[in-house]
């Protein structure tokens, strides 16, 4: 560290009046005790106020030249009117450099956004304050787009291409998960936030905890193991990858392809839970379900069990108020047979089928009696026809019936030759007689 001497300012005001001190002979309160001017006159008995030294690094940082510098924006915030302040990550290696401007530099700002490549002339700033350096910028200009943010969407369109995000490929979450794998940095907040609430709306829900780096480049591939591990558990139901907000840096490794294509491939429904609701990552398209934070994937991957609960009740009530109708009626049914007269007075159920069978018997024996008595004239109306076409009644009027031997009419005198055997049937009687000629 080079070594510079004291302001006269800041001599006089922490050194405070040597040939006074030595006058008094002692440190007055108004009177501090005499400071060292050099670093290297610096004791134990005699340190620099942390003021001195803040100042002194502030004196030097002033002295060095401005320079035009190159990066990618990783975050930046343009919100307060008049001033701007930056992130700025180096091209190539992991180290970025805060940036800030006001004013001119502060309205240019506003046309950047996170990813955005470009180069910016300043100055070195200390804030003594709190001994920080930044870099007081007065210029920036855009390079192109960020590199990081170009190859993030080129990956992108390869793997929807092939595929790894459609619908189709996922599938829901289990209704009533009993356990859950989650994929987190050690002692992160996002692990208590997911436990917690998730706890809090399942209690009987258990966790399979895999710590993982969840950024830089250790990253990619403690998260695909989690992944892997956890997919190849099957006691675990569903799968929360959970990271809390970042930078556009810190969140890269979660657009890692390898990240995204063990993601995809995860057997287990997955839920990504990185970073805040305005963030994004390449595995949020590849889960199952994207939740805005850790706090939300908890919540969606449980049910509430108040709201089971509520459910249950209220499908008790309905199944006991449906099975009190039912049995309602059936009561009312009962007792509609129970008052109906055939019940009450049993006999009446037999007067009306008696009276049936009276008017039956009465129209039978009417009936029988019209077939007989039409039968008996009709016998009569045929015994007058029979009796007056009878041979009978001709002999009754004195006529005679003639028959040869053979028992045939003879109706033709010619037919009858001397001593021809006749039978003569008269009114009453048979005369047998044998013919002359």
């Amino acid at each position: 560290m080079s070594e510079t001497l004291f302001t006269p300012s800041q001599q006089n005001g922490f050194a405070g009046n040597a040939s006074a001190n030595g006058a008094s002979g002692t440190a007055g309160p108004e009177a501090p005790a005499e400071i060292p001017r050099l670093a290297r006159e610096t004791t134990v008995e005699h340190p620099w106020p942390v003021s001195i030294l803040s100042q002194k690094f502030h004196d030097a940082v002033s002295k060095w030249p401005g320079a035009w510098i190159e990066g990618q924006i990783v975050e930046i915030n343009t919100r307060r009117s008049g001033s701007a302040y930056l992130t700025v990550r180096d091209n190539f290696e992991d180290i970025s450099i805060s940036v800030m401007g006001f004013r001119q530099f502060a309205v240019m700002a506003r046309d950047f956004r996170q990813g955005d490549r470009v180069v910016i002339h300043g100055r070195p700033d200390l804030w003594v304050k709190q001994t920080r350096l930044s870099f007081m910028a007065d210029d920036i200009r855009r390079v192109g787009t960020g590199d990081l943010k170009e190859q993030i969407e080129e990956l992108r369109k390869k793997l929807k291409g092939e595929g790894l995000f459609d619908a189709e490929r996922k599938e829901a979450l289990p209704e009533f998960p009993t356990r859950i794998g989650l994929v987190c940095a050690p002692q992160a907040r996002a692990e208590g936030d997911v436990i917690t609430n998730a706890r809090l709306r399942w209690p009987t829900i258990q966790f399979t905890v895999v710590h993982a780096h969840v950024q830089g480049p250790q990253c990619p591939p403690d998260v695909v193991a989690a992944i892997h591990k956890l997919d190849n558990d099957p006691d675990v139901d569903v799968i929360i990858v959970a990271r809390g907000g970042g930078s556009f840096e810190d969140l890269l490794g979660f657009s890692d392809e390898s990240v995204v294509r063990a993601a995809a491939s995860c057997s287990t429904p997955l839920i990504s839970a990185v970073g805040h609701e305005d963030d994004w990552t390449l595995i949020d398209l590849a889960a199952n379900l994207r939740a805005s934070t850790p706090t939300d994937a908890a919540k969606r991957a449980v049910p509430d069990v108040n709201e089971q609960l509520q459910i249950i009740a209220e499908g008790r009530r309905r199944i006991r108020d449906r099975i009190t109708n039912m049995v309602d009626n059936e009561l009312r049914l009962i007792e509609g047979y129970a008052n109906r007269p055939s019940l009450t007075q049993p006999l009446v159920m037999l007067e009306r089928p008696q009276r049936l069978v009276d008017e039956a018997g009465q129209r039978l024996d009417i009936a029988l009696r019209r077939i007989v008595d039409d039968a008996g004239l009709t016998i009569e109306k045929l015994h007058a026809s029979l009796t007056a076409l009878s041979p009978q009644s001709t002999l009754d009027r004195g006529y005679a019936v003639v028959q040869s031997a053979e028992g045939k009419v003879v109706d033709d005198a010619e037919q009858v030759h001397a001593g021809d055997e006749l039978t003569i049937t008269l009114h009453h009687g048979v005369i047998v007689a044998t013919t002359l000629g």
